[in-house]
């Protein structure tokens, strides 16, 4: 399958977007107060959210290196 260079361009923009927002929440996340119990263990609130961050920061590395592939296999061609 061929995928264009303006898919492979999106894509890759993409996963970095992905990365550059999740990093953000993340840092958030850690310095709300609802993160942390009084005795230092996370909520379930942090635990939570950081396991969907992690399953988006593995996505969005998915669909990062998908449109990687796709730019690099079209200038190979080319």
């Amino acid at each position: 399958m061929r995928m264009s260079r303006s898919v492979s361009l999106f894509l890759l923009a993409f996963g970095v977007w992905s990365w550059v927002i999740w990093i953000t929440f993340v840092r958030n996340l850690s310095n709300s107060d609802d993160a942390f119990n009084a005795d230092g263990s996370p909520t379930s609130f942090f635990v939570v959210h950081l396991v969907l961050a992690i399953v988006s920061f593995v996505l969005g590395t998915i669909i990062g290196v998908i449109g990687w592939r796709g730019w690099r296999s079209r200038h190979t061609r080319e």
